[in-house]
């Protein structure tokens, strides 16, 4: 699958089969993860792998109650957190930007994304969700102090094929400046 075809044909996928992924897989799809651009080569993305059932269930119920039915068939989870106080930041700690520690989230969404890319081109589906009780779900988890949670990304083999969603033209999106 080459790339143009791996990001037209990858789809948020809520329904998995019970199949588990292999650790190896898993393994592949985080190292290319780890190559996702980020501020400053800080990599500043983080991943607790959720396996499971029992897991991920009382992680539906009480802290993605939202997500609850995709969760109730996704064999693994995984729990998306971010190193704090680096991407953005000067050595001094004070903000390279305006914009603050957001630039972390930025950092994050190019992980995510190259994650469900990779995912996809080893036959995986996935879902990115947002939907959280963040702060309880970073103690069940025991997320590091220096680290928060950002996405949870549901992994498995897929159970559907989702139709693409119509997408916004070129000329919609592009705006030219001379």
């Amino acid at each position: 699958m080459n790339t143009t075809e791996c990001i037209m044909t990858r789809r948020s996928v809520r329904k998995f089969t019970a199949q588990p992924v292999p650790h190896d897989i898993l393994e592949d799809i985080i190292a290319a993860a780890a190559y996702a651009p980020s501020w400053k080569n800080t990599q500043i993305s983080r991943y607790i792998a959720i396996e499971g059932r029992q897991a991920i269930d009382d992680i539906a119920t009480h802290y993605a109650s939202f997500n609850k039915q995709t969760l109730s068939t996704a064999p693994l989870l995984i729990a998306q957190c971010c190193v704090k106080k680096r991407s953005g930041y000067e050595r001094d700690g004070s903000f390279t930007t305006d914009r603050g520690d957001g630039w972390q989230m930025y950092d994050c969404g190019i992980a995510a994304q190259t994650l469900c890319l990779s995912a996809h081109e080893h036959g995986l589906g996935t879902v990115i969700m947002g939907i959280f009780d963040r702060g309880a779900l970073e103690a069940y988890l025991n997320v590091p102090e220096d680290q928060e949670l950002v996405a949870l990304i549901a992994v498995g083999y897929p159970d559907e094929t989702p139709n693409a969603p119509r997408r916004k033209t070129v000329t919609d999106l592009l705006t030219y400046v001379k």
